[in-house]
């Protein structure tokens, strides 16, 4: 038995819906899935939720679709957002790809004193987003933002949200009754070099932030967000 083939598929979705995948989506559906005719595909998008789709023509370079029915509606996710400074590559399409299975729904790239990647790839990273999406099961996207400053990002975060900083210095592992689901609720994580003093003064000072520790141990960025993510999920689900 063939596994269903699941896609990201950006334009509406709806019963009776006749329309192709992008080149690239019809290769790996003819060459890679071997599908034909007749088979059956899913399709999903952050609006319209997940659809059962049936494959109408395998062309040379297209595939074209019919949808046929609602399969999942969108589900209703924690508001988790992840704001970290950018580092090397491979340790963060790692982060990228991990933190999205686990539900983070916005990504927040942020340019701190001491950050040694300066710039961020956004059409890439949605790429890395939306793969890990298919792979995982997910039905909602997470949104990637353009690169700003911490102090921005602290001065303009939401009033009624959280932010919680993993910070070395903190004793704190308690996270209990202090979040709630509705609100949005974001992970700081720091550079390489870690915040300067001056940053975690800033970042200490505003009122919403709840400082905790990962433990003893220092850990790398993407460890950090791997292990907070986690974390703040099981008291989510246990609040």
């Amino acid at each position: 038995m063939v596994s269903k083939a699941r896609l990201f598929y950006s334009n509406k979705l709806k019963t009776g819906t006749i329309s192709r995948l992008s080149e690239k989506q019809s290769h790996y559906t003819k060459n890679v899935m071997r599908l034909k005719a007749g088979d059956k595909i899913s399709l999903f998008n952050s609006d319209d939720g997940e659809w059962d789709v049936k494959i109408l023509d395998q062309g040379k370079i297209f595939t074209e679709f019919k949808v046929e029915k609602l399969s999942r509606p969108l589900p209703h996710e924690k508001n988790i957002w992840l704001a970290f400074s950018p580092i090397k590559k491979v340790p963060q399409d790692f982060m990228i790809q991990k933190t999205t299975e686990l539900g983070i729904q916005k990504f927040i790239p942020l340019l701190c004193e001491r950050s040694v990647v300066r710039e961020i790839n956004i059409k890439r990273t949605e790429k890395i987003i939306i793969e890990a999406c298919e792979q995982s099961n997910r039905i909602k996207v997470p949104k990637i933002q353009e690169l700003q400053m911490l102090d921005e990002f602290i001065k303009n975060f939401p009033d009624d949200g959280k932010i919680i900083f993993c910070d070395i210095n903190s004793q704190s592992k308690d996270l209990y009754n202090k979040l709630s689901k509705k609100n949005p609720i974001c992970i700081l994580i720091g550079p390489e070099g870690d915040f300067s003093e001056e940053e975690r003064q800033f970042i200490t000072n505003y009122k919403n932030v709840i400082s905790i520790t990962l433990g003893k141990n220092i850990l790398r960025a993407e460890t950090a967000a791997i292990a907070s993510t986690t974390i703040l999920n099981f008291n989510l689900e246990n609040n």
